[in-house]
């Protein structure tokens, strides 16, 4: 009685669940999902249309999909090992399978019929037609299969020579390919062009946000997986490195400050500026690194692209630099008159100078360090602020602290 019972509950559960993921926004499922067993997520998945259950194991935790034993006869489970092949960036990953798939020779009568059946499980948007080595060589509308004469052949109803996607392109890539071609599907082929699956527009669109909102954090040392409810050793565990990474490259700056503690002992009102020039030459750095990174993002760096934003770059640099630097200089003068300091015109001159000259620089390295992680294979929005926040910081301060030794001691 008890084992009956036992298992009505879990038909239960899982009746609630699939109910859930098929009501529910796919994000609000995982989310639910996650704090189920491996087993249970298994039994709920192969209850679902294959294209739901695939687009719920890209969200779930790895943890969880690792361990979730789904048969790879099955659509779903044969789907999702040709999947996990690719790199969590690339199309490949979130690709569904073809189902109207084609030869020329196929008549609109044979397709509609064939096409009925596939609808009861899967939407269809489009028919492809391939030729003998399965390489992609048309795609039919669905209107236009419907007027079409029953003994028409596909081949004469087609749309020639398609746009598709390939398995290895970058969410970020497809972005970039795509801004112009709004399809609700896309084909996905090899680099041969033989036909692979398709990819959904909305799941592309997904992506590309999920990316876009998850940036920010990889540039702090956050996960791009990491979410609200994600565990609190997993996070620690994942930005913990980050912060002692981040705090060597602080004794740089610790370092340049000891070098000229002579100078400041001297002119202790020096202390009274040091945070307000690296603050400034930070942000001028995060404005460059911001801009830059959407456009590698967006695909932008093309041709002459490197040497254009360098160019523009430094230019806002000396231009804000110079704005800037006059309403520092201004203050310090102030601030040297009211403290009694003679030196006051020589100290403006040094927060001028160091600003100016910071400010440019924190533009350029806002540009070449994205750039130059992205050239050695790193992902420039993991890593990209502790390497800029450490240089506008030794450069920021090691210019005031020089100048102030060169032009006033």
């Amino acid at each position: 009685m008890n084992e009956e019972r036992a298992k009505h509950l879990d038909e239960t559960v899982i009746n609630d669940l699939v109910k859930l993921a098929t009501q529910r926004a796919p994000l609000d499922a995982v989310s639910t999902l996650s704090g189920e067993t491996a087993e249970t997520v298994t039994e709920v998945l192969q209850r679902l249309k294959p294209s739901l259950a695939i687009k719920l194991l890209h969200h779930l935790p790895s943890e969880l999909t690792d361990a979730i034993t789904i048969d790879r006869s099955d659509s779903i489970g044969a789907q999702w090992e040709l999947n996990r092949d690719y790199p969590e960036d690339q199309i490949g990953r979130f690709m569904e399978q073809s189902l109207a798939v084609y030869t020329a020779e196929t008549t609109a009568s044979e397709a509609i019929e064939n096409i009925r059946h596939i609808t009861q499980e899967s939407l269809i948007t489009y028919a492809y037609v391939v030729d003998s080595e399965q390489k992609l060589i048309g795609l039919v509308v669905m209107r236009d299969l419907m007027l079409a004469e029953t003994d028409a052949p596909l081949g004469t109803i087609m749309i020639d020579q398609p746009f598709y996607l390939t398995t290895d392109t970058s969410i970020s890539d497809a972005m970039a390919a795509t801004v112009q071609r709004h399809y609700p599907v896309y084909p996905v082929c090899n680099e041969l062009g033989v036909l692979q699956g398709e990819l959904q527009g909305y799941v592309l669109f997904e992506e590309h946000t999920f990316e876009l909102t998850a940036q920010s954090g990889r540039m702090v040392g956050i996960e791009k997986e990491e979410h609200l409810h994600t565990p609190w050793r997993s996070s620690l565990k994942s930005r913990h490195p980050w912060l002692q990474f981040n705090l060597l490259t602080a004794f740089l700056a610790a370092f340049v400050v000891g070098f000229f503690e002579e100078t400041i002992s001297q002119i202790v009102m020096l202390a009274v500026f040091l945070p307000v020039l690296a603050g400034q030459a930070g942000n001028t750095g995060s404005q460059s690194l911001a801009i830059t990174l959407r456009g590698l993002t967006l695909g932008e760096f093309k041709e002459n692209a490197t040497r254009d934003a360098l160019f523009k770059e430094g230019l806002l640099g000396l231009s804000n630099g110079i704005l800037v630097g006059v309403t520092a200089g201004a203050a310090m003068f102030a601030y040297a008159m009211i403290s009694g300091s003679n030196d006051g015109l020589l100290l403006a001159l040094v927060v001028f100078m160091a600003m100016v000259g910071s400010c440019v620089i924190s533009g350029i390295t806002g540009v070449l360090v994205p750039l130059g992680l992205e050239k050695i294979g790193a992902d420039p929005s993991t890593a990209s602020a502790i390497f800029l926040t450490s240089i506008t910081d030794v450069v920021s301060l090691g210019l005031f602290l020089g100048f102030a030794t060169l032009i006033v001691l």
